[in-house]
């Protein structure tokens, strides 16, 4: 067995019941306090987007949990971590430990846990949870990607990879097949450029939807063909992307940067993403 083939083996074996683990165990953590909405403890980062306490505690909860696997952790909690501390990783992981922040202070339910197993700073394996649906969206590079339904946040979650692949359901889903042209937007991060790509479309598409959609949810609505295409033209960061464009990718689908038409690029010394667009296959 080759050492890429040994790697594989070993994502799909321990890693990603890891990671997949790991998110739920984060998500319970998230959904205590979304309960209690005065203990948010809600402040300003340096970019002048908001961070809650359970975004912190999110972000403990998954560091504790994978710090046995010896991978290091680059994650939006802990961004200001040196280019050159990082440059060289061979493997490492990328989380956003709450993503949609701003949906989730809002309460509109849209919010997620995203894990992105990098190798060579390409996502090999990802795991994103919808803690509040109770869904859970992986992948693995050549393998496919899924949804498992039904995962409740738990304190202590023992999923292994044979219970996993119980239960588990192939991306694109047939259920999500659709008549019309349906495109995802920002619930909370639209601008003049995201409205003019969308009249772009519409002259192809006359028949175009506009579907509102906070957090990287909206990579799985693609993957699962609910949606059709979804544009960026704010600021991200490759926390934001990693695991769910793997998760479209497996499924059929591309991301790719708006309007260059270039492939996202991860571990950069800037850690932000272009503009960029996916789309399902």
């Amino acid at each position: 067995m080759t050492t890429e083939n040994q790697m594989y083996q070993q994502i799909r074996e321990r890693l990603l019941p890891e990671c997949f683990n790991a998110a739920v165990k984060a998500g319970a953590a998230i959904m205590k306090i979304y309960k209690n909405h005065d203990d948010y403890d809600i402040s300003l980062k340096s970019d002048k987007t908001p961070i809650t306490v359970a975004d912190r505690v999110a972000h403990n909860t998954i560091k504790e949990h994978l710090g046995p696997t010896r991978i290091p952790v680059l994650s939006e909690e802990g961004r200001e971590m040196r280019y050159e501390e990082r440059r060289n990783w061979e493997l490492f992981l990328l989380v956003d430990p709450l993503d949609g922040t701003v949906e989730f202070i809002k309460g509109n339910n849209e919010f997620t846990v995203n894990i992105a197993l990098m190798a060579d700073n390409e996502c090999v394996a990802s795991a994103l949870y919808v803690p509040y649906h109770c869904k859970m969206y992986i992948a693995a590079k050549g393998i496919g990607s899924y949804l498992i339904r039904d995962i409740v946040p738990q304190d202590d979650p023992q999923y292994s990879r044979d219970a996993i692949e119980k239960i588990m359901e192939r991306l694109p889903l047939k259920s999500s097949q659709h008549e019309g042209f349906r495109v995802a937007v920002s619930r909370s991060h639209q601008t003049a450029e995201t409205q003019e790509r969308i009249d772009q479309m519409r002259k192809e598409h006359p028949d175009l939807e506009v579907i509102e959609q906070g957090s990287s949810y909206k990579f799985c609505l693609l993957a699962e063909g609910t949606v059709d295409y979804y544009v960026r033209t704010t600021h991200t960061y490759e926390w934001d992307t990693a695991a769910g464009e793997l998760i479209l990718a497996e499924a059929g689908g591309k991301t790719i940067s708006y309007p260059e038409g270039e492939k996202l690029q991860y571990n950069k010394e800037d850690l932000r993403n272009p503009w960029f667009e996916a789309h399902r296959g």
